[in-house]
């Protein structure tokens, strides 16, 4: 206070101390003046910064000067103020409402505002006074001050840390380490002076070197948090040798220490022993200092964990998934993935190889640089498939060819090794398995390669891999679909012939029985003229391109039917027609319309026994014909009906049933706009409903059969005539 004196011993360590903190933080304060985001949180350390370096020079000219603390004690409240106010920032800060936050803040400053200002007017009338104690209960009010601003700033670190959120810690923690460590000894230090009624000159001269170690720490804090964005750039290699440097004095040191012991603890073998301890000494640091792969480790370790990154990796990988992703899905997908990859490292050109059908590499494609003479497929057992099966690595040529040991065993292809161009060899993995490789055409200025760029090379090699396997199954589907159009086309000829057959094979049975009848050689002749009009009305069909509306017109329905019963008469047993709405039609292929019908038809026929009964009807309901194929067979299960019945080449009629007639119908039926409902019960028969829209040309033609009402029917209705 006023009056008090640093002791002469303590003054040459008070002023080291101070100006040495007064340096550190007028250095992070430069420090936070960069960049431009996050500027509450930035500005506010950035003037606690400023107060504290203000604060410590003038302790540290009041050391020098050996005179009145009087302008340290003004300025400390303001230096608390500045660091207390940041923590306050920070913590309101976490209220979500803008506006209640600030009330807050602003709520909590003017306390800490009127505080100080109480503090520093004590200080003046403590001046004033001629250093006289201002004391109630026997206890210095301006200790106390102090005191309670080194509490409130402990309170405020540790609210801080409880609750700010996991993820954020990392960042935090050191800021929260720094200002405790801070207020923590600012604590010590006035309960101290609170016991014995004055300040220790001691614990005053080091708090200069503690709030000068701080320093480092609240730095930490500032690289770690994105929000303060230091700006200021140290080069690799400065850092590098520093820490040289640094460790080989470390050595020094230990090795002093070591030489120490030896000269305290040797005996008469002092001596000696010290001498070959230095020499030793001296030749494992010469190989320390000389091992290229310790400094190459040293290296990778400080790019890693102490600078940003060489690469802007969000805009590389934008640009990257640009590069792959631009255009159609299929159009030169090779060739952009191939130039995604080079663009990374400004590279001409670039040559790919991707996995066949026999497992090896087969060139397949190249941008802006073409194959050498003699480039081919690379088979699955060559030495430079299996090394990337082995190593997930990227290929540096001309350090093959310098050092090839380096690559345990790998042997390139000879014409490989012949391309002057080839710079860069690296993998394309999915799912940890070799897809194919890209060879990068060598840039004219050739840049430093780190591991910053082998790693960004493998990633984005994987990616293109995910790309280039997703074009290779792309393609391989659209294969198998046409395999399949193929399939189903052959699978709907043949059941459409198994129909002809059939028919054709009842004539030829009954021939021998009836070839002296002319009714029967009428119908017979009828049957194989109708044979052949539909196997070339289906050669012709298949011709067109098979599409289902290519014969598309208005077909009376009653007469398909018709025509669909006739046909179907020769087996049994024989299906009786109810047509209960004349003249209605709609817009269909009348073949295959009448070949549908007689596929439910001869379903029906299968499922019920020889004297058994099938109906054929059709009937009007609102706007849409109704056709029903009824049967009193053997039924089927609502499970069978659910899981199995609408699927392709499934049957239960064995090896002599396709299992495609059911699927066929409702594809038909539904590519007519209209629908197929089933109803079904085991061991009392079947009935399928198919229901088309009729045509709007014909509406106002349609007539009812005398025994039949308007054709309208509700879902009861339909149940009864279903027999259900």
């Amino acid at each position: 206070m006023p009056g008090d004196r640093m002791g002469d011993g303590m003054v040459n360590i008070g002023v080291v101390g101070y100006g040495t903190g007064a340096a550190f933080f007028a250095v992070l304060a430069l420090v936070l003046m960069t960049g431009k985001r996050a500027r509450d949180y930035k500005l506010g350390l950035q003037v606690a910064s400023l107060a504290s370096a203000l604060w410590m020079a003038s302790a540290a000219w009041a050391s020098t000067a050996g005179g009145s603390l009087l302008l340290v004690y003004l300025l400390e409240p303001l230096r608390n103020l500045a660091l207390l106010s940041f923590l306050a920032r920070i913590l309101t800060a976490a209220y979500t409402p803008r506006q209640q936050a600030g009330r807050r803040f602003r709520r909590t400053l003017a306390m800490l505002s009127a505080f100080t200002l109480l503090l520093m007017t004590l200080v003046m009338y403590r001046a004033a006074a001629h250093g006289g104690l201002q004391v109630l209960g026997g206890v210095d009010l301006l200790f106390a001050g102090y005191l309670v601003m080194a509490v409130t700033g402990m309170v405020l670190v540790e609210q801080l840390f409880r609750n700010v959120r996991r993820e954020s810690r990392r960042a935090i923690k050191y800021l929260c380490i720094g200002l405790g460590a801070l207020f923590a000894y600012d604590f010590y230090l006035y309960s101290h002076a609170l016991l014995f009624q004055g300040v220790d000159p001691a614990l005053w001269a080091a708090r200069g070197f503690i709030n000068a170690l701080v320093v480092p720490v609240l730095g930490v804090a500032v690289a770690r948090d994105p929000r303060w964005s230091q700006d200021v750039f140290v080069s690799r290699r400065m850092v590098f040798h520093t820490a040289a440097l640094l460790g080989s004095g470390i050595y020094l040191l230990a090795m002093g220490a070591g030489g120490y012991a030896i000269r305290v603890y040797g005996g008469t073998w002092g001596t000696v022993a010290e001498v070959i301890f230095l020499f030793g000494a001296g030749l494992v640091l010469l190989i320390l200092l000389f091992s290229s792969q310790l400094r190459a480790r040293l290296r990778v370790f400080f790019n890693k964990h102490f600078f940003h990154y060489k690469y802007e990796y969000r805009d590389e990988w934008l640009r990257f998934i640009h590069t792959l992703t631009s255009g159609e899905p299929d159009e030169q997908m090779r060739e952009r993935s191939i130039r995604a990859i080079v663009d990374i490292l400004e590279s001409p050109g670039g040559l790919l190889w991707l996995r066949g059908d026999s497992g090896g590499l087969e060139p397949a494609g190249s941008w802006q640089m073409a194959f050498p003479e003699g480039a081919g497929s690379l088979s699955a057992e060559s030495s430079l498939a299996q090394y990337f099966g082995r190593e997930d690595w990227v290929i540096n040529v001309d350090e093959y060819r310098r050092q090839p040991f380096l690559y345990k065993g790998l042997l390139l292809p000879p014409w490989l090794e012949r391309l002057k161009d080839a710079w860069l060899i690296t993998p394309l993995l999915f799912h940890d398995e070799l897809l194919g490789l890209v060879v990068l055409a060598r840039p004219r200025v050739e840049p430093p390669l780190n591991f910053e760029d082998y790693d960004l090379l493998r990633t984005v090699g994987r990616q293109a891999a995910a790309h280039l396997a997703q074009l290779q199954a792309a393609q391989a589907l659209a294969q198998a679909r046409q395999f399949e159009v193929c399939s189903r086309l052959s699978a709907y000829v043949m059941h459409d012939l198994k129909n002809l057959i059939a028919q054709l094979s009842l004539v030829v049975s009954n021939a021998a029985r009836h070839k002296h009848n002319p009714q029967f050689m009428e119908d017979a002749i009828q049957t194989v003229e109708n044979s052949v009009d539909k196997m070339n009305r289906l050669l012709a069909h298949l011709r067109s391109g098979g599409g289902p509306d290519r014969q598309a017109a208005d077909v009376d329905l009653c007469e398909v039917l018709r025509d669909a019963v006739q046909t179907m008469s020769a087996g049994l047993p024989q299906p009786k027609l109810d047509c209960q709405a004349l003249g209605l039609q709609a817009r269909a292929d009348r073949d295959r319309l009448t070949a549908v019908v007689g596929h439910m038809i001869r379903n029906a026929q299968d499922a019920t026994p020889d004297d058994g009964l099938v109906i054929v009807r059709i009937f009007k309901q609102h706007e849409l014909a109704v056709i029903e194929v009824q049967d009193n067979g053997c039924g089927m299960d609502e499970a069978f009906i659910r899981d199995r019945l609408f699927k392709p080449f499934e049957t239960t009629k064995g090896e002599s049933g396709m299992g495609i007639g059911v699927y066929e119908t409702r594809e038909f039926i539904q590519s007519l706009g209209g629908e197929v409902t089933v109803l079904s019960r085991p061991g009392e028969g079947t009935t399928f409903r198919l229901t088309v829209p009729i045509s709007n040309e014909k509406k106002s033609g349609v007539k009812f059969a005398d025994n039949a009402d308007d054709g309208s029917i509700d879902d009861n209705k339909f149940k009864e005539i279903a027999g259900y």
